[in-house]
């Protein structure tokens, strides 16, 4: 891509309106725009990495034998009133009616709507288990929409449902989704950490928040450091044996949100040295709730003896747009953002420091279209702008790699490759920073 041609609305300033860094950098980077109080237009470089990370997440949620779907955001009311949620839920619901008068919804979550599926189309226990997901816009009317993309009220969010005979086959579907998240997590560049959390309006009888540390967060939580030095990628994962011997990895340690803290729990299990007391940002949420919209809302399946079963539930949700924040978070320094390769909107950012020198323009496009050539996804600045406001873009838009490109360069045969995270400068032959980016 070339920068003359990308839509990349940088700003010099930090908004005044942005509160957190992952907010004033994405306003910054030309990621986001506002279009109303906790809604957001996505724009090219900022829907690129969006759309890396649900590539992520829609991987890992085939690997472990999910199935993807696509659910409509409008959802009828009469099916929230079947389930009992429907004056339960509060103001975030957003309701209205159509023009037949008839009560809708734009949709929180769809537990109701992925059950009315189910209970239509599965009857016996031999068609189980089943795990459908999509990943689909919500929207919740958040009171206090703050923190960009953290808490806004319109989001990405992928959504995940299982369905299975008993408890213990329910349980092994919650196991594959708890491992799925660490391994989706890791994938993207985050530390995360799964804590015991409340169930809130979903309900259940147990759920984990999957934490990422983080001052700007939102909850407090407590854990062991030893946490920090897992590695969810460690070994190959076979969804069809017991997992609880990885969960029972994953929970060895003390981890809990403000909600679960027992500080003299936390005091007689994790030494001193080792307390990590501070805020967190809840990045996944995985909740079993047995029977509590399969009963009400009818979705049964024959049973091995004949007999007919309420099926077991849980539902499993990850905020994909809220990621791109998180990571931000995690990620940044003075400069502006560091992405993780696996997420960057491009891996190279090429940078022509004198365009309109036919021999830099032709030195920059013949290195352009290698790097294209290579599968090397790059953006090349061919703008005519100053030589500093061209490192003080790539560095605010945190591409992993920057190629630089001038005059001198020009005449020895050398490109100078930056790699963002580390600041690292290295002077090589197009045809070294070309095997080095391939390698890397």
């Amino acid at each position: 891509m070339l920068m003359s041609q990308f839509f990349l609305p940088v700003l010099k300033e930090n908004p005044s309106e942005a509160q957190i860094v992952s907010h004033r950098l994405m306003l910054r980077a030309g990621m986001i725009r506002q279009t109303a109080a906790g809604i957001y237009s996505w724009l090219p470089l900022g829907l690129r990495v969006l759309k890396r990370i649900e590539q992520i997440v829609r991987e890992e949620q085939d690997a472990s034998g999910a199935q993807e779907v696509l659910m409509p955001t409008i959802q009828p009311a009469d099916l929230w009133r079947e389930s009992g949620r429907y004056d339960d839920y509060g103001k975030e619901m957003l309701r209205f009616q159509d023009r037949h008068e008839r009560d809708m919804l734009y949709g929180p979550t769809n537990e109701e709507v992925i059950t009315d599926i189910f209970r239509h189309a599965v009857k016996s226990y031999r068609d189980l288990p089943k795990n459908l997901y999509h990943i689909q816009w919500k929207f919740r009317d958040e009171v206090r929409p703050r923190f960009g993309v953290m808490r806004g009220r319109e989001f990405l969010m992928k959504d995940n449902y299982s369905f299975d005979l008993d408890y213990a086959a329910a349980r092994h579907s919650y196991n594959k989704m708890f491992v799925a998240y660490l391994r989706t997590f890791e994938r993207i560049g985050l530390k995360t950490i799964p804590m015991e959390a409340d169930t809130g309006p979903i309900g259940g009888d147990m759920s984990h928040e999957f934490i990422m540390l983080a001052e700007t967060g939102e909850s407090q939580v407590h854990c062991h450091a030893d946490y920090l030095e897992f590695d969810a990628m460690a070994e190959d994962i076979d969804y069809d044996q017991d997992l609880s011997p990885v969960i029972a990895h994953w929970t060895s340690h003390y981890a809990a949100t403000d909600e679960k803290h027992d500080q003299a729990r936390f005091e007689a299990e994790v030494p001193e040295a080792r307390r990590i007391s501070t805020r967190g940002i809840e990045v996944g949420h995985i909740f079993y709730f047995g029977t509590n919209y399969s009963a009400p809302l009818g979705a049964t399946v024959t049973g091995p003896d004949g007999e007919e079963v309420t099926v077991e539930m849980g539902s499993y949700g990850i905020g994909v747009s809220r990621l791109v924040g998180a990571i931000i978070e995690a990620s940044h320094d003075a400069d502006g953002i560091i992405w993780p390769e696996s997420v960057a909107p491009f891996k190279v950012g090429l940078i022509n420091l004198k365009v309109g020198d036919a021999a830099c323009d032709q030195a920059a496009r013949d290195l352009y279209d290698r790097l294209r050539g290579a599968g090397i996804e790059v953006l090349l600045d061919d703008t005519e702008e100053r030589a500093g406001s061209k490192f003080a873009t790539m560095d605010l838009i945190g591409l992993p790699w920057q190629l630089v490109l001038g005059p001198r360069g020009v005449k020895s045969g050398t490109v100078e490759l930056k790699h963002r995270r580390s600041g690292e400068r290295q002077e090589l032959s197009p045809d070294g920073a070309i095997d080095r980016l391939v390698g890397g």
